[in-house]
């Protein structure tokens, strides 16, 4: 059943969803909330860095492994309608993402933890609903 999962997943709800994802990711992070990022990590007074190749398809990749995963859950556990799905996607991106992207962030490194969780939020909670929208309208 698990790796069954995986074998039915669509392959055009992957890409329309890995699709958003990254765009949202570069307008999201490129646009609306650099300065707070900065801000969230102690280094507002620093210059911002250009993004390199890494820090482009790192995100992306990452973003098409936890499509695929989502999808291959939203099989196993039977989605049926739009409303299971958009659950789903609220129990991943507050139950998974969130407390992930703080539990990362607790360490020295990270000047503010809460304040880069609550700068992250917006994209996990987004991003996670849309991506399980697309993925079951496209199934």
């Amino acid at each position: 059943m698990v790796f069954s999962a995986f074998t039915q997943i669509s392959i055009w709800g992957a890409l329309a969803a890995s699709a958003f994802s990254f765009v949202f990711g570069g307008v999201y992070y490129g646009v609306l909330a650099p300065k707070y990022y900065a801000r969230s990590l102690g280094r507002e007074s620093e210059p911002a860095t250009k993004p390199d190749m890494l820090t482009i398809l790192g995100p992306f990749v990452c973003n098409i492994v936890m499509i695929v995963t989502t999808a291959a859950i939203m099989r196993m556990i039977g989605i049926a309608s739009l409303a299971d799905a958009l659950w789903l996607g609220l129990v991943i991106g507050a139950g998974y993402l969130l407390p992930m992207c703080l539990t990362i962030a607790i360490n020295p490194n990270f000047p503010k933890p809460f304040s880069y969780t609550t700068v992250n939020a917006p994209y996990f909670l987004v991003s996670s609903l849309v991506m399980s929208a697309v993925l079951f309208l496209l199934q």
